[in-house]
């Protein structure tokens, strides 16, 4: 089920975001008008717990507060220009930028939980060649504001009593190359008086920058980290994600480690199976002896078709191949179920479509 695009009204011009205030910068705006910093957990309550989309329904401000914050600022900075939903109760949003640029958020229902799947750029850099949220490159970082909203949208798809249960940062654009507005972000939605998503249930996915990764692990957040590995050896791994030449699995794979040495939280290796490509049973063999010795979990995800794209989902019989030398190793292994197929729910497919139009 999909809704019409929606266009922004001509002329329109673009206020500053309430949750891109930083909460410091607000309060000295409020003092300067005579208010107490209160006002500022107030404003932060209507929009993360209330999920207040227009001042005029924060009803506990003063009047003459209201209309001095709409004089500047607005609530959401983003609107939801496209929802698809599938049978499967999967929601995958469009949402429109104050600049006008796309980017795309997921929410994933099955049994009690809800998992928001939010993206961190427009577009991406990394370059792996079978997804499509990077064939035209990367425009920009999201804001923090930006990256919350995202959550916030897609709560307001969720039944009473709407809130999220998960979150992972799989959507568009690397994370680790945004890292300080996703940490800021991630802060709001895991604390109590924001989102209140317990900071076990978020996952952080990675193509792999090392350094990165290891800043990650010395804050000693309690977040999962999820390396996109995509194949077992360098050469390969090369064709299917370009900038792995700058870094090597080595290197990321010491980052790995020392991301469960700091936090003592199990790395997930994210694996997209290509047919043909790095399906092979020799592949995962290889990849069960690059694992060996580690406490890890691998995540098989048979390739969701893209348009203009050559790659194929691997063949039942292959996906089956593939699994057992890794379970024979003693590897933790599982297949992504996968969710809003009637949707084309992989990450930027839905933009690409519509920016092409």
């Amino acid at each position: 089920m999909a809704l019409p695009l929606i266009e922004a009204p001509a002329g329109v011009k673009h206020k500053r975001a309430l949750l891109d205030v930083p909460v410091r910068e607000l309060i000295e705006w409020l003092a300067q008008r005579g208010e107490k910093p209160l006002r500022a957990r107030q404003l932060r309550h209507w929009l993360l717990n209330a999920g207040a989309d227009s001042l005029t329904a924060m009803t506990d401000l003063p009047k003459g507060l209201r209309h001095a914050l709409d004089a500047e600022f607005t609530p959401l900075g983003t609107r939801v220009v496209r929802r698809l939903e599938a049978e499967d109760g999967t929601h995958k949003l469009l949402v429109k930028l104050s600049d006008d640029r796309l980017i795309e958020c997921v929410l994933i229902q099955e049994d009690r939980r809800r998992t928001a799947c939010i993206s961190t750029q427009v577009g991406c850099g990394m370059g792996c060649v079978f997804c499509a949220s990077g064939l035209d490159g990367v425009d920009r970082n999201l804001t923090t504001g930006e990256i919350l909203e995202q959550l916030i949208r897609l709560r307001g798809q969720t039944p009473e009593p709407r809130r999220l249960t998960h979150v992972v940062v799989m959507g568009m654009g690397e994370p680790l190359a945004n890292l300080d507005n996703l940490l800021s972000a991630l802060e709001m939605a895991t604390a109590k008086e924001g989102l209140g998503i317990g900071a076990r249930h978020v996952t952080i996915s990675t193509v792999g920058l090392p350094a990165k990764m290891r800043r990650l692990a010395d804050l000693r957040k309690q977040y999962h980290l999820a390396v996109s590995l995509h194949a077992p050896n360098d050469a390969l791994r090369n064709q299917i994600v370009p900038t792995n030449d700058k870094t090597g699995l080595d290197t990321i794979m010491a980052a790995a480690d020392y991301f469960f040495e700091k936090t003592g939280r199990q790395v997930t290796y994210e694996y997209v199976l290509l047919h043909g490509l790095n399906d092979d049973p020799s592949h995962a063999r290889e990849l069960a002896r690059l694992l060996k010795g580690r406490r890890a979990h691998v995540n098989l995800i048979p390739f969701n078709d893209v348009p203009g794209l050559p790659y194929r989902r691997p063949t039942p019989d292959a996906l089956a191949k593939f699994m057992n030398p890794l379970r024979q190793a003693g590897i933790s292994v599982k297949v992504r179920k996968r969710k809003g197929s009637q949707i084309d729910a992989a990450c930027g497919q839905l933009r690409r479509e519509v920016v092409a139009s």
